[in-house]
This record gives structure tokens, sequence and C-alpha cells, in this order.
């Protein structure tokens, strides 16, 4: 991993975060998460530690999760070609590489729990 930021939080409370959990896990070979974020942003700082024990305790494997560590300019790799312009962003693409979500930013919910209920989504109409 090459962000500090995606380093689980141990006081994470995933039975908290039981149907997200659940989500993630159900699909935890079927998707990629392609995470940009700086160790230096504060709203990395703040959402990304939940977000690195979510996929923890749904056991998503390492292959399937993948970092971008971005320069303060918010500069990097993949940044022109997925658009990124806030961080974090989180694309979740299928196998084939179709972008299923993204969260940017912020939502009203955890990214765990916003990324869940939109693959969730996302799969039922497919």
């Amino acid at each position: 991993m090459s962000l500090e930021t995606m380093r689980p939080n141990p006081t994470w409370d995933a039975a908290s975060y039981e149907d997200a959990v659940d989500t993630l896990a159900a699909h935890n070979d079927e998707v990629v998460y392609k995470i940009w974020a700086g160790d230096w942003c504060k709203d990395c700082r703040a959402l990304l530690p939940d977000f690195g024990a979510a996929l923890e305790a749904a056991a998503v494997p390492d292959e399937r999760i993948e970092e971008f560590s971005l320069d303060e300019d918010k500069q990097g790799p993949g940044v022109e070609e997925y658009g990124i312009e806030y961080i974090p962003t989180i694309v979740v693409e299928n196998d084939d590489g179709e972008e299923i979500t993204r969260f940017v930013e912020e939502e009203d919910v955890p990214p765990a729990v916003w990324l869940a209920d939109e693959i969730e989504t996302a799969t039922e109409s497919a």
C-alpha cells in the first residue's frame, strides 16, 4: 500500500456498518477499488482510515485495491485519464475496467456506506 491514510483505523467498528461490510464482501472478488489521495490531505486523513478498515473487514484482496498517491498539486498517476479533481476519489470498476461508481471527496455518509449502496444498486440493475 502506498498511502498511509489507507491504513485501517483500529478503532473502526465493523458491526456498526454491517450492511456496508456485507455488500463489500459479497462483491470482493468482482470489483477493483482505485483510490486517489494524499497523506497531506485533511479530507483523506479523515475518511480513508475507516474505508481501509471497511475493506479489511470485507476481506477485499490487496490485488483489488489500487492506491495512487498525489502530490499537493493533485498530480500523479491516472489523474488525467480518470479526470481526478478532488481527493479522496475512489473509483470502483468491474473486471472489464468499466466504471461502476465513484466517490468524490465527501458525501453525507462514509465512503464504505456510500459505495456499498452504489455497488448494490449497480449490480441489481445489471
